[in-house]
């Protein structure tokens, strides 16, 4: 096998070095993908953080309830202990019966039971609170001592629901498919090399021409146009479908997004309507209570109708603490929803 000749001698090796380049702004365009992929990433934090503000919320008020109702009863514990006193005179004086002490008693009881039953859960919730917040699942959680229901609420819209990050993520997943098929159009274009090729030359012994035995320095510029395009339109067709998906999720989570904004606005709206009622049947019932009580000053009084007065009350007063606890339940959806 013979070596290449050139003019001023044989060809010894050829050594080469090439550097291929993308088409002018497909570097641009990579990174313009890469950020639009971070950005579709961030809104997703976004909405683990918004959803686990949501929990805490919802957890915090689940914890009011619990502490009201012990509360309540405890209110009612003491008025009946009240009773009982009242009871007791009234047997010394052939006025009552001792049942009538005894049915009281049990009462107490029974409520006494209920508020250790909901310290249990009061304890169970506060884990669930702390573990939320990574906090100590023993460490004491300061509740409000009252919440009520506002009379009107802020107003809010379904057109406040599109800068929701549930639905600001498909915008940037479309627009990171959009950036994905602007860098596809780029890579499908040709690529430019520049380089350098070495190639050390032996001296002629048969002539001496002028530079004999220099070796070459040859720069070197050349163009890659890739002529199978397949694969690239190919992708320009998945990139095609993929936005179209991304439409229709959207659109379906618009769908459940709204309707759980309009039950968390209907169920909010259902629990003034609640609180307000049991407000005036507590009242009433206070007012029979006074009737009670004045029935008592005058020497009569019926303790089956103040067991059933005081069971009303208590009634009335679960009943309201319970509306509160929902209507704030539904505040924190709804401000999950729109803010």
């Amino acid at each position: 096998m013979s070596t290449p000749e050139t003019r001023t001698g044989a060809q010894r090796a050829r050594i080469g070095v090439k550097q291929m380049l993308p088409w002018f702004g497909t570097i641009t365009a990579r990174e313009n993908y890469a950020s639009s992929i971070a950005d579709a990433e961030y809104v997703e934090i976004t909405i683990a953080k918004r959803k686990l503000a949501l929990s805490v919320s919802q957890s915090y008020y689940r914890l009011y309830a619990i502490r009201a109702k012990q509360e309540v009863l405890e209110e009612n514990i003491q008025l009946l202990k009240t009773y009982e006193q009242l009871a007791l005179t009234s047997v010394e004086v052939g006025k009552a019966s001792a049942v009538d002490v005894l049915r009281l008693q049990i009462r107490q009881n029974e409520m006494q039971q209920k508020k250790e039953v909901l310290e249990e859960e009061f304890k169970a919730e506060q884990s669930v609170f702390n573990n939320l917040l990574n906090k100590d699942k023993n460490a004491v959680v300061t509740i409000s001592t009252e919440m009520n229901i506002p009379e009107i609420d802020p107003i809010n819209t379904l057109d406040d629901l599109a800068l929701n990050p549930e639905l600001l993520k498909y915008d940037k997943l479309y627009k990171s498919v959009a950036q994905s098929e602007l860098l596809n159009q780029r890579e499908a274009l040709p690529m430019i090399g520049f380089g350098v090729d070495y190639l050390p030359v032996s001296e002629r012994t048969d002539i001496f021409p002028s530079d004999n035995g220099k070796d070459i320095l040859m720069p070197m510029v050349s163009v890659s146009i890739p002529i199978f395009n397949n694969r690239y339109k190919s992708i320009s067709k998945q990139n095609e479908l993929r936005q179209q998906e991304i439409n229709l999720q959207k659109d379906e989570r618009l769908n459940v997004l709204e309707s759980a904004f309009a039950k968390a606005q209907s169920q909010r709206n259902q629990s003034r309507i609640a609180y307000n009622t049991q407000a005036k049947n507590l009242k009433q019932a206070k007012d029979a209570e006074q009737i009670l009580i004045k029935n008592y000053e005058t020497g009569t009084i019926d303790f089956n109708d103040v067991l059933d007065i005081q069971e009303l009350q208590l009634r009335f007063q679960i009943n309201q603490i319970e509306a509160i606890n929902n209507y704030y339940l539904q505040s924190a959806v709804v401000n999950y929803l729109i803010n």
